[in-house]
């Protein structure tokens, strides 16, 4: 996962709106969102698949806990010999706040640098290895990229914005926030961050929605959950040229 949106009680009707895309080579084999088959019917979770590492990047369960990944990025401490990150969102599925928050201060150094959101919707927290920092999501929008929370990257700042003005309406309005979602304007150079990467790189993921032959955005996930509980997760897959190649939608009623 590389950029989520979140509006947290901002809303009338839905105090939880999660916006979120991810980015990745596209040979990379992934399976689109589903059910997963488990022994225990109540521990079912519901999330994409990378098949190559057997992980995933975002994922919620039937009990309304949500967990969602993103990769620090520093191309010059990265250990290839290091295990998987998606691994961690699906233990974040299976295991309690305070269990969860105990093992991701223990084990955060097998890792390659991330930020890990996860807990109930109505009750999230961000985990960033690099400062081994827990930060609760408050009333208010935030967001989470390759950095840490709520950093100054110009597609975040764009995106916290464009999430502001499209939940002002009662009626939430899903297509919208798809919009934002699939905004590909690409940020100055000047304004870029200095993360370590090749500038033509860095102008390259400086946008929300990435579209280019090698890498970009693969799939996009809007999650909402309303003031009785029920949420819906809107979910879309984009092919090389960022064509919508297959969406569904998604409910689990608490």
């Amino acid at each position: 996962m590389c950029i989520l949106f979140f509006a947290i009680k901002q809303h009338p009707k839905y105090p939880v709106i999660i916006c979120a895309n991810r980015d990745e080579f596209h040979q990379r084999s992934t399976q689109a969102m589903h059910w997963w088959p488990t022994k225990d019917n109540q521990s079912s979770m519901l999330a994409g698949k990378d098949l190559q590492a057997g992980g995933t990047w975002l994922g919620l369960n039937k009990q309304g806990r949500f967990s969602a990944l993103t990769n620090f990025r520093q191309p010059q401490l990265f250990d290839q010999n290091k295990q998987s990150r998606g691994d961690l969102v699906l233990q974040a599925l299976a295991k309690k706040d305070d269990v969860m928050t105990i093992l991701l201060e223990q084990s955060a150094h097998l890792y390659n640098g991330f930020n890990l959101v996860f807990g109930q919707l109505s009750d999230l927290t961000c985990f960033d290895s690099v400062s081994q920092k827990h930060q609760k999501l408050t009333a208010g929008f935030h967001s989470l990229c390759n950095g840490a929370l709520d950093d100054v990257w110009p597609k975040m700042a764009q995106g916290q914005a464009q999430l502001a003005n499209a939940i002002q309406n009662q009626s939430l309005n899903i297509d919208k926030l798809f919009e934002l979602m699939t905004n590909s304007e690409q940020a100055q150079t000047e304004h870029l961050p200095n993360t370590g990467i090749p500038l033509n790189w860095e102008q390259l993921l400086s946008s929300i929605f990435i579209v280019s032959p090698e890498y970009g955005t693969r799939t996009t996930n809007i999650i909402t959950q309303d003031n009785e509980g029920n949420i819906c997760v809107y979910d879309r897959s984009y092919n090389e040229q960022g064509k919508c190649t297959q969406e569904q939608s998604l409910s689990i009623e608490l």
